[in-house]
Order: C-alpha cells, then structure tokens, then sequence
C-alpha cells in the first residue's frame, strides 16, 4: 500500500512534543522563499533539530496528506530520494487556523559533476519499479486522487493508459477552462479527444510517475544528489514525466543521453510530447489566466488543424 504510517496531529506543539521529545518547541522560525501556493519555513527547535514546515489553511490539509503519500509512494520504490516525512497536522493558531506538513530538513550543497546523469539513471529505476502496491482496479490511477498545483487531480483507476490520460488529465482540464474557447475551439478539442488514440501509444509497462517533474521540483540533497520534493503522484507512461521535463526551461542534454541510454523510449516520443504537456499547460490556464491560452490551442491545432 502507497498509503504511509505518517501521523497526523491537531496541533504543532503536539506533533513536535510526540516527535522530538517533551522539551521539543519551536526556538526560531525562518521563512524560506520558494512556491506559490503554500508558505514555507525552517523550523529550529529548542533540541536543536532544523526540521521543515509548508503551511496553508487549515481547510487546505488535503494538499499535505495527499504530497505526505505521494512522497512515500516513490520512497517505497527504494530509487531516488525524497524528503522524509515527519508528521502532517492542523492548528488552530493564536489569530488563525492552519494546516501543516513537516519534513526533515534538507540541507542542501552544491550539486555533484554527475548530478543530471545519476538523477537520470535513478529515474529510470523508479519508473521501472513495481507498480502494483499503487493502484487497485486497473494498472493506471493512483490509490487516491491528490492535486497538480492547487487543483484537483483524479486518479481513478483505468485498464488502458489512453483512457486515463483522456479522461482523468485532459477532459478535466478542458471542462475547466470552457470559458476561454470558442465553438471551433471546442470542435478542435473534442476532435482531439476524440482521436487520443492516433496520437499517444500504451506504453511497455506502467510507471510510478512524480507527475510534475521540472527543475523547480528537485534539489540536490547534503550528498550533491538530486531529490524529488512536491510531486503529484499517479501511475502513467513514464513519457508523461520525460515531456514535463522539457516543458519549463528544460534539463541539460546529459540527463536525457543518461536517460535513453538506461532506458531507450518508444519510438516517436517526440511526437507525442505536446500532448502530454497539453495537460500542464490547460492546468496552468485554469490556475493563471489567459498568458496559458495560445500555447494550449496552438498544440490542439498542432494535432488536429
């Protein structure tokens, strides 16, 4: 089961007391930058363990017990690093209520030489891993939904991973963003919908998938190894997570020779890549406004006219 032992707690004094010992309370707060949906910061305490706190409202828990489980899920796989999960939890708060999730602290250095080649080999370790613990009633989905962003993200289960990505990721997401297009917008993409199958390919086996996998969502840890933080985990094609890495600026060219050199792709990637990153970019219009608008039309028109 992807589903961890993390203990949830009903405030951040409890939860540090059970954690750290009777005489654990916080000594300093630091604010860490970084993110745009939850607040971020470093937590000294008065035994003198740095511990790592994200914070929202209190009725946003469901973001912190959702990353708590997806961060265990791809630590389950026994590939590639993730952040530790200490606990998640509410508070009440002195003025406001919050909700919370507290990781061990990651110091990280500078990046070792073979930083992008080492992340690339234990990705491919993690999307070849076993996928069965994660999933029941089908080999795509995941064992509960969880978010892409702040939004929601279904994870229902599929036989076939056409199916899920059509209508558990794009459908979704175009439903969404109705407003924004026009009746020959939506013909274009109910037609791509419509025709997912002369476009994506099933893929060799399932994959457990970080699900939003750009430079921003991973850091190098004390050892100068690359680390995982802030996934949206689900089971997929693995080419869904390679598309994303290209999507935002991209990755050096070592990491995708290291890449296809541990795990060569199925042929015609390339042109399958805009849809799966159709996804994020529907995704980005739902949560950003109209910037996202070209971009998403010109990948539905690049596949359908």
């Amino acid at each position: 089961m992807a589903h961890s032992p993390v203990p949830h707690f009903t405030s951040l004094a409890n939860a540090l007391v059970s954690l750290f010992g009777n005489s654990a309370a916080v000594a300093h707060t630091d604010r860490v930058s970084g993110g745009d949906i939850n607040k971020s910061y470093a937590l000294t305490l008065t035994t003198g363990e740095r511990i790592f706190m994200k914070a929202n409202a209190k009725e946003n828990v469901s973001f912190f017990t959702a990353e708590a489980v997806g961060l265990s899920a791809i630590a389950q796989t026994g590939t590639i690093g993730t952040p530790y999960v200490l606990c998640t939890g509410t508070d009440d708060g002195e003025i406001v209520g919050y909700s919370f999730l507290l990781l061990k602290y990651i110091d990280g250095e500078k990046k070792r030489s073979d930083y992008f080649e080492t992340l690339a080999r234990e990705l491919v370790a993690m999307h070849d891993a076993d996928t069965t613990p994660f999933t029941v009633g089908g080999k795509f989905g995941f064992l509960e939904d969880n978010f892409i962003g702040q939004r929601p993200q279904v994870n229902s289960s599929e036989v076939e991973w056409i199916s899920f990505f059509r209508q558990h990721r794009l459908l979704p997401q175009f439903k969404a963003a109705d407003r924004y297009f026009s009746d020959s917008d939506r013909n274009r993409n109910t037609k791509l919908l419509d025709n997912l199958e002369k476009f994506l390919v099933e893929p060799e086996k399932p994959s457990i998938l970080h699900g939003d996998l750009w430079n921003g969502n991973i850091i190098p840890n004390r050892d100068g190894k690359a680390i995982l933080i802030d996934p949206a985990v689900y089971v997929g094609h693995r080419e869904a997570d390679l598309a994303m890495t290209e999507l935002f600026g991209g990755f050096p060219k070592e990491f995708y020779s290291a890449y296809r050199e541990a795990h060569p792709l199925q042929e015609g990637y390339e042109e399958r890549r805009d849809i799966y990153n159709l996804y994020h970019l529907l995704n980005h219009l739902n949560m950003f406004g109209t910037t996202y608008l070209e971009p998403v039309k010109s990948i539905v028109a690049e596949y359908v006219g």
